[in-house]
């Protein structure tokens, strides 16, 4: 089904998410997919418990066997060149999502985003972040409603210690890929 399809990857700073993204990121290839790997500037710089940028970004072209995206100038051929079938972003920040729903571009994910969207082709957004339901909600509430952008289904991943976490269930991504491809929301969207 994604044989041959072009599909970007952008990751986002939710570092405690990137280890369970990575699977995902190796399901799109092995299913076929061309996929351009793009990277914040988190991602790309900033080491953390969670793991060391160099190691992530060695994974990440282990994985696509290209170097990954990590400014504005090379990801804004997107649009113009329509280089893409489909952009996800895994995982998707609050900082990013809120950004995204105010049409701020000020990063090499973001940029890859508005690119793609001049296009009217999909977004799919696979959110990991501590306040989805505070004050990101009215963000949130915004991409669910624009045309293009669809989600990986999401749910509180600890509603006692962290009311307003929301985080994707990213064994869940490669199916809402398929069907964003095809216009489709994967349903129910909360879990």
């Amino acid at each position: 089904m994604l044989t041959g399809k072009k599909i970007g990857f952008a990751l986002t700073g939710s570092f405690c998410t990137l280890a369970k993204t990575m699977p995902q990121l190796k399901k799109l290839v092995d299913a076929g997919a061309q996929v351009t790997p793009i990277v914040s500037s988190a991602v790309a710089q900033t080491d953390t418990r969670f793991g060391k940028a160099a190691a992530w970004l060695e994974e990440i072209k282990q994985i696509t066997g290209q170097e990954p995206w990590q400014s504005i100038v090379e990801v804004e051929p997107i649009g113009p060149k329509a280089l893409l079938d489909l952009l996800i972003i895994a995982p998707c920040t609050g900082n990013t999502l809120a950004k995204l729903a105010l049409g701020i571009t000020d990063s090499a994910v973001l940029m890859a985003a508005k690119a793609q969207l001049r296009n009217s082709k999909p977004v799919l957004i696979a959110i990991s972040t501590n306040d989805a339901l505070g004050a990101n909600a009215v963000q949130l509430g915004k991409l669910l409603n624009r045309p293009n952008i669809y989600f990986v289904p999401f749910s509180q991943d600890d509603p006692a210690k962290k009311a307003n976490s929301l985080v994707a269930h990213m064994d869940l991504l490669f199916e809402s890929a398929c069907l964003a491809l095809s216009g489709q929301q994967l349903q129910p969207v909360l879990r």
